[in-house]
């Protein structure tokens, strides 16, 4: 972007979990948990704008930034084949997802509501299992392909979304490095608040920093409850003022417990609200806020209503 990215300056507001509100609220099948293969189709294209737009007017009515996130978390080169896909077909799935994006900022931006385009990338492997954890260079040869696809679509910004590892951390930042794009890197983390490789969230954090010379423009924490990671943000040190961004779960529930699950733990909307608030207050730099597995717009609203209002607001979840 031109301009520094809103979410630098203020807190902004983005969506909950795509995938499993469509899959689980909705009905609508998603082969290999793959939202991107909604853009192929005219009726899923509708759906996709159906879902974004609620999150676009709860944002305009409390006159605060949106990070759009494209529908692509697993739309790298390695999914082509399990989806049926060619590597072009799977590209322009890509595009398709960062143009109705567009579309829809078009119609919901204004000077107060400031939107940021972001284009989504998922880990090669699944996001709850680091698996075979490519080098450095490999992940950001392999990560590459999807960047410079979303950069010729013309997003502002790249989001590397359930990072299970340093390595391919470290191989978005730098792919996205070579487009030209800010990044913001998010790891998930086990019940105990390190990665599923072992690795310290500060570790983390810290060794792709040093890796890529303080690119990324923040990272946050994605996929994981904040009782997962809240006790690791207990303090402020220099590492957990590069966290800006936070996109838990509804559930409790381990990822090993979240994979065999056959109904949605939706948890309670309220009470994540206030658990964001009370990080919030630790860690006062934390601007983008947002949900993953199991949130919905409910849980959104609630954590915009205990963020974004002021503490002597009496105002309601109901009331937005």
């Amino acid at each position: 972007m031109n301009v520094p990215l809103p979410q630098l300056q203020r807190r902004v507001l983005t969506d909950g979990g795509l995938e499993t509100d469509l899959l689980f609220n909705h009905g609508i099948d998603l082969p290999w948990f793959a939202s991107v293969v909604l853009l192929g189709t005219r009726e899923g294209r509708s759906a996709l704008e159906t879902y974004y737009r609620p999150y676009l007017e709860l944002a305009q009515r409390l006159s605060t930034g949106f990070i759009l996130e494209s529908a692509t978390w697993r739309a790298s080169p390695a999914w082509a084949e399990p989806l049926g896909l060619g590597q072009a077909e799977l590209d322009q799935l890509n595009i398709a997802a960062v143009e109705l994006l567009h579309r829809l900022r078009t119609e919901f931006a204004t000077d107060t509501v400031e939107i940021v385009v972001s284009g989504c990338i998922g880990p090669r492997g699944d996001g709850y299992d680091a698996g075979r954890i490519m080098s450095v260079t490999e992940a950001a040869e392999y990560h590459g392909h999807q960047a410079r696809v979303l950069a010729s679509a013309g997003v502002d910004m790249l989001s590397a979304l359930t990072m299970t590892n340093i390595n391919e951390a470290t191989g978005i930042a730098l792919a996205a490095a070579q487009v030209d794009l800010p990044v913001s890197v998010s790891f998930t983390v086990e019940t105990d608040g390190r990665l599923p490789t072992g690795d310290s969230l500060m570790d983390a954090v810290t060794a792709v920093d040093e890796a890529t010379g303080h690119t990324p423009a923040y990272f946050m924490i994605n996929c994981a409850h904040p009782d997962h990671f809240g006790a690791v943000l207990s303090e402020s040190a220099g590492w957990t003022q590069r966290i800006r961004g936070l996109r838990a779960n509804a559930s409790r529930c381990s990822h090993q417990e979240l994979d065999t699950m056959t109904a949605l733990d939706a948890g309670n909307p309220t009470e994540l609200g206030l658990l964001y608030r009370a990080l919030l207050e630790r860690q006062p730099q934390i601007t983008v806020l947002g949900g993953c597995c199991g949130t919905d717009l409910r849980h959104i609203t609630a954590v915009a209503e205990a963020c974004l209002r002021p503490p002597s607001s009496s105002s309601s979840a109901a009331d937005l």
